[in-house]
């Protein structure tokens, strides 16, 4: 196999893969682009925080990942929830409610970095938070 070969075979499996997950997930949707984009960066925004104060440790940044790997698992049982209710609130009421937890976790991050933090967007992720929790009450 050649140098061609191996990056179309990789392209391949990569996309079947993120394809299968995105469905098990609802879908490729807006809520779902944020959701990663959000968790992606409370990760990064952590590990910098963390590597400020100089307290980077692998088993605490180990458990973030799974706490991670969880907040998707709850998506994935949130799809299926409204799947077999027939609605499409319980999905977006989770991913609301981590929106806001994991964007109010990336000011939490820039904070212990030293960064002032904006009230307004401070504000306006504990409504995102706010309102996933009022969905899906």
């Amino acid at each position: 196999m050649d140098w061609t070969q191996l990056k179309t075979a990789v392209g391949l499996m990569s996309a079947v893969v993120t394809g299968a997950i995105a469905q098990v997930l609802g879908g490729w949707d807006m809520w779902l682009q944020a959701l990663v984009l959000f968790v992606v960066l409370d990760y990064i925004t952590g590990l910098m925080a963390a590597a400020i104060e100089k307290k980077l440790r692998s088993e605490v940044g180990f458990r973030g990942v799974m706490k991670k790997v969880f907040i998707f698992c709850l998506v994935a049982v949130a799809f299926q929830a409204d799947m077999l209710l027939g609605t499409e609130i319980i999905r977006v009421a989770v991913i609301g409610f981590y929106l806001g937890t994991e964007g109010l976790s990336i000011l939490e991050n820039a904070g212990r970095a030293g960064l002032p933090l904006p009230e307004a967007l401070r504000n306006a992720l504990i409504q995102v938070k706010g309102s996933g929790k009022k969905v899906g009450a």
